[in-house]
């Protein structure tokens, strides 16, 4: 008789609403992550709606918060602190699911190649300026923090969103996972958003149950 697959720790860190993170727990409720468990939730904002999510379905809730972003000495104290507090759930892997903090090498080498992210917009995988949609359409790789209103505003014609594994440069990193999401006329940024979140929710279940598949 084979021995149960031991558990795949998975860590979500969240900024908001968390509705990807609610992807997880709900595929995890109904067997469909695999041998991956969320087992910790992280948030720099209190009011974070993500951390009452985590504490519904029994999972360990932390806020980390930062005081004073601006501060060199002070955001590397609070990686450091966050590493901490990371570190005692011992993850297998750590989500940035909507979490609106920059990480750096102070808590990227205490997790090496154990950090993805998600993000709301298509990046190539070279890491270069510009993407080509399946049907051939070249559109930039949009990075940062406002790429659904940025898609709208380029009057692209196609958007979506990409997992990728986190390294120092912001949304780069080798992609995972990506997929497409017309932009339909009339869009606003929060249909826009709305439908791009409705292919992550799907897109972070499959990744991580393929990563927990396959190092688990």
């Amino acid at each position: 008789m084979n021995a149960p697959a031991h558990p795949y720790r998975v860590a979500v860190f969240v900024s908001g609403s968390g509705s990807n993170l609610q992807a997880l727990l709900d595929a995890q409720q109904t067997g469909d992550l695999g041998n991956a468990e969320i087992v910790l939730v992280v948030s720099d904002r209190a009011d974070a709606y993500g951390l009452q999510r985590a504490l519904k379905h029994g999972v360990a809730a932390a806020f980390v918060p930062l005081r004073r972003p601006r501060d060199p000495a002070v955001r590397a104290e609070w990686e450091h602190r966050l590493a901490d507090v990371t570190a005692a759930f011992t993850p297998d892997l750590i989500v940035l699911a909507g979490f609106m903090r920059v990480l750096s090498p102070v808590f990227l080498d205490r997790f090496p190649n154990r950090v993805i992210n998600q993000h709301p917009a298509l990046l190539p995988d070279d890491g270069g300026d510009a993407f080509t949609t399946s049907c051939g359409v070249v559109i930039p790789a949009l990075r940062g923090a406002h790429v659904v209103a940025d898609a709208l505003r380029l009057g692209l014609p196609i958007t979506g969103c990409t997992i990728h594994r986190v390294t120092p440069a912001v949304d780069d990193g080798p992609v995972l996972a990506r997929a497409e999401v017309p932009i339909l006329p009339g869009d606003t940024e929060e249909t826009l958003h709305e439908r791009i979140k409705q292919v992550e929710h799907r897109l972070i279940v499959e990744v991580v149950t393929r990563l927990a598949r396959l190092n688990g």
